[in-house]
């Protein structure tokens, strides 16, 4: 069966899919929400009725759990459905009020709070900043442009470590700050970035020019809109809000969103020339851990492990622990021959953040691997996909793009079309246009998927599972000759982009030279 994983994406704002948006990013059916506590205006403290945040591994367990349950008991509905994703959100923890405690305890006497520009820097630990922004908060409650910080950090910190469940206390952080100083630019900046990481677009295009109209040089509001737009699918806007961005607020955000605008152009040569002069420019280690994994992430993409890996390990170097770049070496390892090691590596990133992209890939690593016992693992990584897919919807996330990718391998093809369909109606990218495409092949619509392959690859961005999906199509449709241009094409720009699609595709080519 030809499959193709949920890609790494190099979007600056593509939360679910992976890589999580950079720290100074502005990136179905409903399922029930968990109870919050009472919003920031009826509530003395926003901070103080978050519960404890589990650890990656109490996530990790929690997810297993709530996707046996839903394998057991499918259909499951209401109150039911609410507590498991409320028990699973939150790891079991009941201690409400926990985070502020916690954060009185480990930073007694902080008397000033983790500034919006610092997070934007990247020179403070993020878990420290939310420490001191909410014991700063409960000393100062009156503090608009801490409590806009604070939403901002939680956004941020569930880009990073796959837990939606944190958007629920942004939300409540911004609205505080906005209650106590109505339309000031940070709260509105922070807003953007929420409803990005939601994969709201538009909303996340409306605050930010809400934003600009305050504050035209507020980065976060900058690299929001560039996000948005390029989200929306409207590339030139896009290109000529990079542009803007460039001449006000010059620097790794605005550089890694140009040279991804550019990219998908097809400018690739431009694009690694801006990167590296991001990589160039990065101050401290976090920018030389984003820009370094984005260099990487271009690389592989290009075919070319080795300098990719040299990106990875210039990018673990100033951050051991960053998953996106623990991640893209795992994929140039797979890609470049070296299984077990992509294995290994994708062991540790599922474990501390169980996001759609590395669990298909580690499930479809195991498939190609076949050894006793690894069929069981790769449902169980796809099982994890679906929870955490329902997670994300219960905090308000937009998973159809992610659950499209992913149904239509590795689930129910009906699911993957009309997840497919509905991410289209919102957005029209050259990723929805593929997915639309792919899951409509697996739905046995061949003639109907051709035209979205094509405009998948139509503004000349090179992905080569774009092009395995449109040389499949092609092949399925009678269009032999285009097939064998588009499979080569996805072999040679990336021979493996993926271990069961690069398998599919050589196996299509091989079939269609034994019927010419």
């Amino acid at each position: 069966m030809s499959s193709t994983p949920v890609q790494a994406s190099r979007s600056p704002q593509s939360p679910g899919t992976w890589t999580p948006a950079p720290r100074t990013a502005c990136g179905g059916q409903d399922a029930p929400r968990p109870a919050e506590a009472p919003e920031a205006s009826t509530a003395p403290s926003a901070a103080a009725d978050a519960p404890r945040s589990p650890s990656p591994a109490e996530r990790v367990d929690a997810l297993r759990r709530f996707a046996a349950a839903v394998r057991r008991g499918r259909g499951l509905h209401g109150a039911s459905c609410a507590v498991l994703l409320a028990v699973a959100m939150t790891a079991g923890a009941v201690a409400v009020g926990g985070d502020e405690r916690d954060a009185a305890r480990a930073a007694p006497g902080v008397s000033r709070a983790v500034g919006a520009d610092v997070l934007v820097r990247g020179d403070v630990n993020l878990d420290t900043a939310i420490r001191s922004l909410q014991a700063h908060v409960r000393a100062q409650p009156r503090d608009f442009g801490a409590w806009a910080a604070l939403g901002l950090a939680q956004v941020e910190r569930a880009r990073t470590d796959g837990d939606p469940s944190r958007y629920a206390r942004a939300e409540r952080a911004l609205a505080r700050s906005l209650a106590l100083r109505p339309g000031n630019d940070q709260a509105l900046a922070g807003q953007a970035a929420l409803a990005a990481a939601r994969h709201d677009f538009a909303a996340a295009l409306d605050h930010a020019d809400r934003a600009l109209e305050r504050n035209p040089y507020s980065e976060r509001a900058l690299c929001s809109r560039i996000d948005a737009l390029v989200e929306l699918g409207r590339y030139e806007e896009a290109g000529r809000a990079a542009t803007v961005a460039d001449r006000r607020r010059p620097g790794v955000p605005v550089f890694t969103r140009y040279a991804y605008v550019r990219e998908l152009r097809g400018d690739v040569p431009a694009a690694r020339r801006v990167l590296h002069r991001a990589l160039d420019s990065a101050a401290g280690p976090a920018d030389v851990a984003y820009v370094a994994t984005a260099l990487g992430n271009l690389e592989r993409g290009q075919g070319r492990y080795g300098t990719a890996l040299r990106h990875y390990a210039r990018a673990l170097a100033a951050d051991d622990a960053y998953l996106p770049a623990l991640e893209g070496r795992a994929r140039a390892q797979a890609a470049d021959g070296d299984r077990a090691g992509a294995i290994t590596t994708l062991e540790q990133v599922v474990a501390r953040s169980p996001l759609p992209g590395p669990l298909v890939a580690l499930g479809e690593l195991y498939e190609d691997r076949d050894a006793p016992g690894d069929r069981a693992k790769s449902r169980e990584q796809y099982a994890l996909v679906d929870a955490w897919t329902a997670l994300a919807r219960a905090g308000g996330v937009d998973v159809d793009l992610d659950t499209a990718l992913a149904a239509a391998d590795h689930g129910d093809t009906a699911e993957a079309l009309r997840a497919a369909r509905a991410e289209w109606n919102r957005r029209r990218t050259v990723h929805t246009a593929d997915a639309l495409a792919w899951a409509l092949h697996r739905a046995g619509r061949s003639a109907e998927a051709l035209p979205y392959a094509r405009r998948a690859t139509a503004t000349g961005y090179r992905d080569a599972a774009f092009l395995h999906h449109r040389g499949m199509i092609e092949k399925a449709t009678g269009h032999d000759r285009a097939a064998r241009a588009s499979l080569t094409a996805a072999l040679e720009l990336n021979p493996g982009f993926s271990p069961l699609g690069a398998r599919a595709a050589r196996a299509a080519l091989k079939e269609l030279e034994a019927a010419r």
